[in-house]
């Protein structure tokens, strides 16, 4: 069996588990999906085979409610779509470890499941070198203060309501969520008295989009949010 992992010292890998389904196999125990575990490899002239696996969290949280694993076959599939290569980064790395271990630990409503994955997305892609602009007017350098804003993906960021666009409309309080997500101010998000995750819904596919298809250098293949 082929496991695609994402590994804290060489990046995304793609590794080859012999008889991992096998009930007697003794890496079965350590090589589910969405487990956290030590793994030892060796590489061959094609591909690399998992020799050891140890356990050292399986987010028990997690795999006991759907809704929470519908979550994280979300983070991963951005995950998977967007990392390319055989490149470490810590910060991706942890990241991935806070985003999940907080899935996994909280007691948390639909809504908040939303806000997890919203989180992870746009630290994610401000982690690739995306982080999009959302104090100053991308054209005219203003200060945001305007109540119609447009966020305007191509351009990498926030165009206001003076500078007038194309682009998709954004919410004073998408701005603030946006704000508070990539401060990563965990205690604010969840004070917020307004619904977050269908105003923040509304203006993730289109940056979703641009950020996978300028990472592929493919701007003609559809990509859903």
């Amino acid at each position: 069996m082929l496991f695609t992992v994402y590994t804290k010292d060489f990046g995304k890998l793609e590794i080859l588990g012999k008889s991992v389904r096998k009930i007697a196999s003794k890496l079965r125990p350590s090589a589910e999906v969405f487990y956290l575990s030590e793994i030892e490899f060796i590489q061959g002239k094609i591909q690399k085979t998992l020799t050891d696996a140890t356990l050292v969290d399986k987010f028990s949280g997690i795999r006991g409610d759907l809704k929470k694993i519908r979550i994280a076959h979300k983070i991963s599939e951005v995950l998977d779509n967007l990392i390319k290569g055989q490149e470490p980064d810590e910060k991706i790395w942890q990241l991935l470890i806070e985003t999940f271990r907080r899935l996994n630990s909280l007691e948390i409503k639909n809504l908040e499941l939303e806000i997890i994955y919203c989180y992870f997305y746009w630290n994610f892609i401000s982690t690739l070198g995306y982080r999009p602009e959302l104090y100053h007017c991308v054209r005219c350098r203003k200060k945001i203060i305007t109540e119609r804003n447009y966020l305007v993906p191509e351009e990498g960021g926030i165009i206001c309501g003076l500078c007038k666009s194309e682009g998709r409309d954004i919410s004073p309080e998408a701005i603030k969520i946006l704000r508070i997500i990539l401060k990563k101010d965990w205690p604010t998000l969840f004070k917020l008295k307004f619904d977050i995750s269908p105003t923040l819904n509304s203006v993730l596919p289109s940056f979703l989009e641009f950020a996978i298809l300028i990472m592929l250098g493919d701007k003609s293949r559809p990509v859903t949010a």
